[in-house]
């Protein structure tokens, strides 16, 4: 979401269908949704989420600059994604979540240029400045070759605009090009009105962003059978829908069911008994209430593992299904989290919960590095300037969360739907698990910090059996459960620990 924040014809012309028509597109949208992944194909994923301006240039430059206080195009295209496909799968992550593709408003606004993709004005273009439209599908193709999966934002809540909200020129949208189609201008003011949440205009009277009016049926069949264009047009496998809870909920049925993929939705409030209700028309929403209880926990050593603990259980307990939610500490929308904290310990922690907890991982594009930005836009540097290294130590703990999950779910069918168990928690720790007996992966996290003591910590409620081998796997290490069936598990240095039976690690590659 960038709430501050064409090429093609100006007008729709109305359409007309033919019974013949209606049952030539009956036919293909069975096809597509038959190609298409479902919500319980994308449990098994791993996101990794990156704003294509920012993420890797058609030249594969390591060095090119790019300033993010100036908020400017800084050269990332479909194709340097391309580029770093490997990059990417060497973390083992099985999708790509990249910004919107449609055509932005042009002009260089007080808030910089449309860089993001969050302030749309033809809706049947694409952005240049990433690509062509053989880019964009030259990169689905890439990705589907490596087994890999697509995931494309999208918005349905507004158009962008440079100028006063009472002087919009409607004709420059397409195909929304009245003033007919959009709520009258009023800009949110109190977000604890559900009816200005949905009706008034995010932006400010510098960039506003005019608010559609999706209770309109003309205006709901123009969004759903765009979507369900640019998902067969593209081969796109999933969606991430902006600003979702801006929308009247019962749009969101059809328009799910209209792109016929997994479809995972922004809330942007932490409340589970706001945001958990919107899985009801949609596949999945941002997991925001573990993300504050989360972040708390871990942005020093005095954090809260009890609230993070109880609201695992109340996520579970509240949203439909917790196994569907995008589970992230790090976006475009929210400060790094080593700008709270440069302790690696910590970092490693919090990206251990990210991958071996109910959900599906996301991790953001930079984080993998360490990066530190604060609020947008410093929140939204150019991850070419890594270098991409693969020997960070955010990188390769991911890949080894990674390596770990991926082998759990296929030792393990009920390993995706068995719901996340908290088993132990004190003042400084956290031990979850998470799978069947004898298949389970226990995670112990801690936020004592790098600073923390050595100690053994002994993690009761575990489900292995007396004298069952165990590996931890971040450290390789080999530890035996007791004769009461608790875990003496050895602490250091405040890093995250993961165990799992070794017999069930024998051709995994993993530790061996």
């Amino acid at each position: 979401m960038d709430t501050n924040r064409r090429h093609g014809p100006s007008h729709v012309k109305p359409r007309t269908t033919t019974t013949a028509t209606m049952k030539l597109a009956f036919l293909l949208s069975l096809v597509t949704r038959a190609l298409a992944a479902t919500p319980a194909q994308w449990r098994s994923q791993s996101i990794y989420f990156l704003l294509t301006d920012r993420f890797a240039r058609t030249d594969n430059s390591t060095t090119a600059s790019c300033d993010t206080n100036d908020r400017q195009y800084c050269g990332g295209t479909w194709r340097g994604i391309m580029n770093q496909l490997d990059y990417i799968q060497g973390m083992g992550f099985t999708a790509i979540w990249i910004t919107p593709v449609t055509a932005q408003l042009e002009q260089n606004t007080p808030y910089g240029q449309a860089f993001h993709g969050y302030w749309q004005q033809d809706i049947y273009a694409l952005n240049s400045n990433y690509g062509t439209e053989d880019d964009l599908k030259a990169l689905a193709d890439a990705l589907h070759d490596r087994g890999m999966y697509l995931m494309v934002d999208v918005v349905a809540n507004h158009m962008g605009y440079y100028g006063a909200a009472d002087s919009v020129d409607y004709s420059v949208f397409n195909p929304f090009n009245s003033q007919e189609y959009f709520h009258s201008p009023c800009f949110i003011e109190n977000y604890e009105d559900q009816t200005q949440v949905e009706q008034c205009w995010l932006g400010d009277n510098s960039v506003p962003l005019p608010d559609l009016n999706t209770t309109r049926a003309d205006v709901q069949d123009y969004w759903y059978d765009w979507v369900g264009s640019l998902v067969s047009n593209y081969s796109i496998d999933g969606l991430r829908i902006d600003t979702a809870k801006h929308v009247q909920k019962d749009f969101w049925d059809g328009f799910n069911d209209a792109a016929g993929v997994y479809c995972v939705g922004e809330i942007f409030d932490g409340d589970p008994a706001y945001t958990c209700p919107y899985q009801e028309h949609l596949d999945g929403v941002l997991n925001y209430p573990i993300y504050y209880p989360l972040l708390n926990a871990f942005q020093s050593t005095s954090g809260s593992i009890s609230d993070l603990y109880n609201m695992i259980e109340t996520v579970k307990s509240t949203c439909a299904d917790s196994t569907l939610l995008g589970n992230f500490i790090e976006n475009h929308d929210n400060p790094r989290f080593a700008s709270y904290t440069n302790d690696m310990s910590l970092a490693k922690n919090v990206a251990a919960f990210l991958i071996l907890s109910d959900g599906i991982p996301i991790i953001y594009a930079g984080q993998e590095q360490h990066y530190s930005g604060g609020n947008d836009p410093s929140n939204r540097e150019a991850t070419w300037l890594s270098g991409y290294s693969t020997t960070s130590e955010l990188y390769t703990l991911i890949a080894a969360s990674n390596a770990l999950r991926t082998h759990a779910i296929g030792q393990d069918e009920q390993y995706l739907t068995y719901l996340n168990w908290p088993i132990y928690q004190d003042d400084s720790t956290i031990a979850m698990r998470k799978g069947s007996d004898g298949k389970q992966v226990i995670t112990i996290l801690t936020n004592a910090g790098a600073g923390g003591s050595s100690s053994t910590l002994s993690v009761p409620n575990t489900g292995y059996e007396a004298g069952l081998a165990l590996t931890e796997v971040y450290s390789c290490t080999s530890v035996t459960v007791d004769s009461d069936g608790a875990v003496p598990v050895p602490m250091d240095g405040g890093l995250p620990r993961v165990l799992y039976p070794s017999a069930q690690l024998e051709g995994s590659g993993i530790c061996q």
